[in-house]
C-alpha cells in the first residue's frame, strides 16, 4: 500500500507540474508583450512632446539668414580691394597694348611715335618698299638685257675711230654710247675719260660687278682712263679693242688687262632709267 501511494504521489505532481510550465510560460510572453507595449508608447509620448517643442524650420528664414551670412562675410573681406588692383592692372595692360598696337600701325604705316622717356621710332611700309625694290629690279633687269642685246648684235665688227653707228662701225666710246642712249635719263659722254669721271655713274669694286657695268683701262697714259668695255658677266667683258681688230669678248683675268685695269662704273640703276 505504501507503494501504491507513493507512486500515485509522483504521478499526480508530474502531471501538476507539466500543467503549471504552459501557464507560466503564457505568463511570461504576457508580461514581456505588455513591457514592449508600454515602452513604445513611452517612446511615441517622448517623440511627440519633442516635436510639440522643436518649432518647424523657416526655409525663406535660412536662407534670408544665408544671404545675410554671405553679405556679411563679404563685406568683411577685403574683396573690394583685392579686385581694385587686377582692374589697375588691367587698364595698364590694355594700354601698353594699346601702345603696342600704334606703334605697330604707325611703322606700318612710316609715321613716328614718339615714346615718353624713349626714343623716337620711325618706319617705313616694309610692304611697299619691298615691292618697289622688286619693280626697280625688274626694271633694271630689263634695261640690262636690252643692252646686251645690243651690244652682242655688234660682235664682230670692225673696229673704227669715231664710230657711234652700226653701218660704219663703233670705237670703244662709240660702242658703250649706242648701247645706252636711249636706256638712261642723262646725256652719255662721248670718250672713256669722260664717263669714268661721270657723275651719274656709280663707283663699284670689282667684286660687285653685273651684267652692263662698264669696266676701264689706261693703256696709253691718256688721262686716267682712255679705254672703256661693257661687263657680260662670268669674268668677261665686251670691246671695241683697236684699229684692224673686231668687236669681240674678252676675259677680265688676262694679264694685259688685269695690269691696265683702273676701275668700274654702274651707269645702270633705278634712279638713272628712264
Amino acid at each position: 500500500m505504501t507503494r501504491i501511494t507513493i507512486r500515485s504521489l509522483t504521478l499526480c505532481t508530474l502531471l501538476f507540474a507539466l500543467s503549471w510550465t504552459p501557464v507560466t510560460q503564457a505568463s511570461q510572453q504576457t508580461r514581456t508583450t505588455e513591457l514592449t507595449q508600454s515602452t513604445a508608447k513611452k517612446n511615441k509620448e517622448k517623440s511627440r512632446q519633442n516635436n510639440s517643442k522643436t518649432p518647424p524650420p523657416k526655409k525663406q528664414h535660412h536662407a534670408s539668414t544665408s544671404t545675410n551670412k554671405t553679405r556679411s562675410v563679404n563685406k568683411s573681406k577685403p574683396a573690394a580691394k583685392t579686385t581694385k588692383p587686377s582692374r589697375a592692372a588691367n587698364k595698364k595692360n590694355t594700354a601698353k597694348a594699346i601702345s603696342a598696337s600704334g606703334i605697330k600701325t604707325a611703322v606700318q604705316s612710316g609715321k613716328c611715335v614718339n615714346k615718353k622717356g624713349k626714343k623716337t621710332i620711325c618706319a617705313a611700309k616694309p610692304a611697299a618698299n619691298l615691292t618697289l625694290s622688286q619693280a626697280h629690279k625688274a626694271r633694271v633687269q630689263k634695261a640690262q638685257k636690252t643692252a646686251m642685246t645690243k651690244l652682242m648684235g655688234q660682235l664682230g665688227k670692225p673696229y673704227r675711230w669715231g664710230g657711234t653707228s652700226p653701218r660704219t662701225g663703233f670705237d670703244c666710246s662709240g660702242l658703250v654710247y649706242y648701247a645706252y642712249k636711249d636706256l638712261v635719263n642723262f646725256q652719255i659722254p662721248r670718250t672713256a675719260n669722260e664717263m669714268y669721271h661721270l657723275e651719274d655713274a656709280a663707283r663699284i669694286n670689282r667684286s660687285e660687278l653685273e651684267r652692263g657695268d662698264l669696266v676701264f683701262f689706261r693703256i696709253q697714259g691718256r688721262g686716267t682712263a682712255d679705254h672703256v668695255g661693257v661687263y657680260v658677266g662670268n669674268g668677261k667683258f665686251i670691246q671695241s679693242p683697236r684699229s684692224g681688230r673686231d668687236i669681240q669678248i674678252t676675259s677680265l683675268s688676262e694679264d694685259y688687262w688685269q695690269r691696265h685695269y683702273v676701275g668700274a662704273r654702274r651707269v645702270m640703276t633705278a634712279k638713272t632709267l628712264r
